[in-house]
């Protein structure tokens, strides 16, 4: 079994690439956005943070100080970060632009739902029109890929929108006309699969205010094991 704090470090590791001295860069996706200058994933078990690389050493060294005291244990390590102090001292160097914080779940082993997602391959790509086809461009990058159809064509799909060798996070869309039926656990659960086949650990992430991402976590049963927190 992986405990919660390495499930954290995994995720902060399919999230971002870093230098040579663990400074955070990009997304992990290709063309990826820089990254934020701030993450901090917290789990009943510790903390996981990480700076950008042009973050100062006195800032960096303030949030630490933020972050140990923002560690709890027990059920509260997975209630929402309070951003306001982290907030508070970013702001005094550089402008906040955006700050984001949610849930983070992994798929159980032995996750036993049945699905009739499919998995998706470039001989099988057609099935992404009309209704998903933006996702085509991740056919490539973003394996495995399952999908659920209707009538043939594909409804929802998920795939893998972040990896590492040790760990894939999920990304997931259901088209807004097949939307609250339940295709979207049917593909998640298939991707899970797919990424355990191939000796990976499938990753789910959401935002507090996505409520139907976290309704997907709910219906499913993931396991929560952190919370995190990112300010750009």
């Amino acid at each position: 079994m992986i405990g919660a704090l390495e499930l954290m470090r995994l995720r902060a590791e399919a999230l971002f690439t870093v230098d040579a001295e663990g400074r955070i860069l990009r997304v992990n996706e290709p063309g990826g956005a820089p990254a934020p200058p701030f993450f901090f994933g917290r789990t009943s078990e510790g903390s996981v943070w990480r700076f950008r690389d042009d973050v100062s050493s006195a800032l960096a060294g303030d949030l630490a100080v933020l972050v140990n005291g923002s560690q709890t244990l027990g059920p509260e390590a997975l209630m929402p970060i309070d951003p306001a102090p982290f907030i508070e001292r970013i702001s005094r160097d550089r402008p906040i632009q955006r700050v984001g914080s949610g849930p983070a779940f992994v798929v159980p082993i032995g996750s036993d739902r049945r699905s009739s997602a499919v998995a998706v391959t470039a001989d099988t790509a057609s099935v992404l029109s009309p209704y998903l086809e933006s996702w085509l461009p991740d056919l490539e990058s973003g394996v495995p890929m399952a999908a659920v159809l209707h009538g043939g064509r594909a409804v929802s799909v998920c795939c893998s929108v972040r990896v590492t060798p040790r760990a894939h996070e999920a990304g997931v869309e259901t088209h807004a006309e097949f939307r609250r039926q339940g295709h979207a656990e049917g593909a998640v659960t298939a991707w899970a699969a797919l990424v355990r086949r191939m000796g990976a650990i499938p990753l789910y992430s959401t935002s507090w205010v996505n409520h139907a991402s976290r309704a997907v976590a709910r219906k499913l049963e993931l396991d929560q094991f952190g919370v995190d927190l990112s300010i750009t």
